[in-house]
């Protein structure tokens, strides 16, 4: 099955393609080709939503990461999760930071792939230097 994108909210099919090609180079990169990922491209009110029934908090965020390997009846192996992006934040961060918003939707791509991984920045100082050198690497990797 590879990389399947999809669109709740916010209709966004260049950036929708873009993310697709970004996510298997990304897989790619990170030396596994075959896994499969789910990416949802949605507006600040689903993700909003989203952050309050899986997280309990009440406000949109830029990304979700949703894992598929983890607890009771993880998914077979090679099937990493769902990567939940909000358009409307990752929008608003590009300006922020002087950048395109595709170039931010990848940056919140690798990160959220990297928590399906088990990265987690909130874990400790260490963990959160680590993760970001990672995140690093792999945007470079995605923009060569």
């Amino acid at each position: 099955m590879g990389v399947v994108v999809g669109m709740r909210g916010r209709r966004a099919p260049t950036l929708a393609m873009r993310l697709g090609r970004s996510a298997r180079r990304l897989l790619t990169a990170l030396r596994m080709p075959d896994a499969e990922l789910s990416i949802l491209l949605v507006s600040d009110a689903e993700m909003r939503k989203l952050n309050r029934d899986y997280r309990g908090k009440d406000r949109p965020t830029d990304v979700l990461s949703f894992a598929q390997q983890e607890g009771p009846g993880a998914a077979p192996e090679g099937l990493l999760g769902d990567v939940v992006v909000s358009v409307d934040t990752a929008r608003r961060q590009a300006a922020e930071r002087g950048a395109t918003l595709p170039h931010e939707a990848e940056r919140l791509l690798v990160h959220g792939v990297l928590h399906l991984l088990g990265y987690d920045h909130e874990r400790s100082a260490a963990e959160a230097r680590r993760m970001q050198r990672r995140e690093r690497a792999l945007a470079r990797r995605l923009r060569a």
